[in-house]
């Protein structure tokens, strides 16, 4: 629990032997599990930045990302614990990520009848897969702290950092491997012939000003060909299968020692978690705080969904996607550790102060922008930037919630997932008919109304003598992945 994860599920895994018992046995656990999850995000990460663009049929890839985080809001208050109890942690990992990798199968013949269904498993995988991950790396660390006599959650911190450490760069090579695939287009689709430039009559249509959105295929949107798609979907399946192979052959299951007493664990996750879930709403901090992830959703979402489509792909290519999607990740990651360490120092609010103040500006460039294949660097500092405010929301957040509702964080975080997860299905549902530029003053609307609620519990907090305002200082940044990259 020191990391955020649910204590429900880790008693569902306590008890629990390894059978490699030296220190580099639980150190080879924690690379085996590391280098699998960065296998299968190099695979799925990459596939989510151009779901949109590749999927041929009208509004399906918009809808197969409505349908995921819908599946994930309805799973993660019940599914975890229920999986990890009958199957343990390692078979639990292994099911879900044959999840994801049904993902990109399913993309290879993408229609409603393959891409929804699909987009339901991974949805239903992705809170098993992270709460099997968090409970395992968290459960290894604890012996290893056994061991050597060590301080427990200073060696689940140190584990967790080795794993996002590598983890973290999935968004650099899945990206880059779609850049360097669809980078063989013979020429950009779109460009006139005789100029060699995209026309400016297309160019009018994107950014702020494209309404045409995912129904109509026009401008440099026009999908790349087939076999050059068939690539990129074989290259990322064959990382998902290997992703699943070297976690059921090389990760050390966690077996449960005291099989008597599990029935009577694995009984209440369901209900107890759910109502407590609901309960922790009587809380007026929570009711006021539940804007900060659902901004956290709606800013992802506009980023892989609009930004990638109305301003990269509209003025300069979908093979342009993986490279600035790049910078995103590289500068997310690095601001992740950074903020969290710097949070000690400065606090929360200089850091939210700080987020919000970047994106604010974002949102009002990219509005007044008009993209142009000549000013080539301004395509990427945009999402870098964006990238520093992200790292903000997702290490401070988790942060917050981890230090105000301390005595419940288990229905704390569920409720976090869950509002983070609606953000998304929300902000994805109304892609389809919205211009971008309404997106972003309905972005704009939820940035402020997020600040101005944090700000009013921040003042309330500020007020009570053993207000938690100290506290929120030590958070490790790790929980702030954790949380994201679902």
């Amino acid at each position: 629990p020191e990391l955020g994860h649910h204590p429900g599920e880790l008693q569902s895994c306590s008890g629990v032997t390894l059978s490699a018992g030296a220190m580099e046995g639980n150190l080879k656990n924690v690379l085996v599990l590391s280098f699998g999850f960065l296998l299968l995000f190099t695979a799925y990460g990459g596939l989510q930045s151009l779901q949109v663009e590749i999927s041929s049929e009208e509004g399906l890839g918009v809808a197969a990302l409505s349908t995921l985080y819908g599946g994930m809001l309805l799973s993660s208050m019940f599914l975890p614990p229920v999986l990890i109890g009958k199957l343990g942690c390692k078979w639990t990992l292994v099911l879900a990520m044959c999840c994801y990798v049904a993902f990109s199968l399913g993309n290879f013949y993408a229609s409603w009848y393959t891409l929804i269904p699909a987009s339901v498993l991974v949805g239903l995988g992705a809170a098993a897969l992270w709460s099997a991950q968090g409970t395992y790396l968290t459960i290894v660390g604890n012996m290893q702290a056994q061991k050597t006599g060590q301080v427990g959650k200073d060696v689940v911190s140190q584990y967790f950092g080795i794993f996002f450490l590598i983890f973290q760069s999935s968004g650099v090579w899945g990206n880059l491997i779609s850049s360097l695939v669809f980078g063989q287009m013979p020429t950009q689709v779109g460009l006139s012939a005789s100029t060699g430039t995209i026309p400016e009559e297309q160019l009018q249509a994107c950014g702020a000003s494209d309404c045409l959105m995912a129904t109509v295929s026009t401008n440099s949107t026009k999908r790349p060909s087939q076999d050059l798609i068939y690539t990129l979907l074989g290259i990322y399946t064959g990382c998902g299968f290997l992703a699943v192979l070297l976690m059921a052959v090389f990760l050390e299951p966690v077996r449960d020692a005291q099989p008597e007493g599990e029935g009577e664990k694995q009984a209440p996750p369901f209900w107890s978690t759910l109502l407590s879930t609901f309960k922790l709403l009587r809380d007026k901090r929570l009711r006021l705080l539940i804007l900060l992830p659902m901004l956290s959703g709606f800013e992802q979402a506009f980023l892989s969904g609009d930004y990638t489509r109305s301003y990269t792909t509209c003025a300069l290519g979908i093979q342009f996607v993986g490279y600035v999607m790049i910078c995103f990740g590289a500068v997310d990651a690095l601001c992740s550790v950074l903020f969290g360490r710097l949070a000690r120092h400065t606090g929360r609010t200089v850091l939210f102060a700080l987020g919000a103040v970047t994106q604010l500006a974002c949102i009002i460039a990219l509005l007044l922008w008009k993209p142009h294949p000549s000013q080539l660097p301004v395509f990427f500092v945009f999402p870098s930037l964006w990238g520093m405010a992200d790292a903000v929301w997702q290490t401070q957040n988790n942060a917050l919630f981890g230090v105000l509702f301390e005595k419940n964080k288990e229905a704390a975080f569920a409720n976090y997932r869950l509002w983070e997860a609606l953000g998304f299905v929300i902000a994805f549902g109304y892609s389809t008919f919205l211009c971008v530029s309404i997106k972003l003053y309905v972005l704009l609307g939820v940035l402020s109304a997020a600040m101005a609620a944090y700000g009013a519990v921040e003042y309330t907090e500020s007020r009570k003598a053993d207000g938690p305002l100290a506290a929120g200082r030590t958070k490790p940044a790790e929980e702030g992945a954790t949380q994201t990259k679902l």
